[in-house]
């Protein structure tokens, strides 16, 4: 595991992620029960989103909320996922740039909304 490197790379983070899984995780959850902990996960950062930088106010129980910690609940339920359908989050982010700079390459730059 590259616990201790200061960077780690999307391919790296899917290879310990599936050994933490199979090593001290048991087995992965089933792919519907791990797309619900996702929502799940992302429900408790927009929580959190909502009280720090939209108009909610904090209930005691929201106080304490880590956002960096719930993002990363996130992308490691998401990494789950991917790891069990058998996707390539390097490869799929690379296509999605692709995509992206095909589809959106000037429809950002002629938006008036985004001056």
């Amino acid at each position: 595991m590259n616990l201790n490197s200061k960077q780690i790379t999307i391919e790296q983070a899917q290879k310990d992620v599936d050994h933490w899984i199979k090593t001290v995780g048991v087995r992965y959850f089933g792919e519907l029960t791990n797309m619900s902990i996702l929502m799940e996960e992302v429900g408790e950062l927009a929580r959190i989103m909502a009280r720090k930088y939209g108009e909610q106010s904090y209930k005691e129980s929201d106080k304490g909320g880590d956002l960096a910690d719930e993002m990363a609940d996130v992308l490691w339920v998401l990494i789950c996922l991917a790891n069990q359908t058998g996707v390539n989050l390097t490869e799929a982010l690379e296509k999605n740039f692709e995509k992206k700079n095909i589809r959106d390459k000037d429809r950002h730059q002629n938006n008036d909304k985004l001056r």
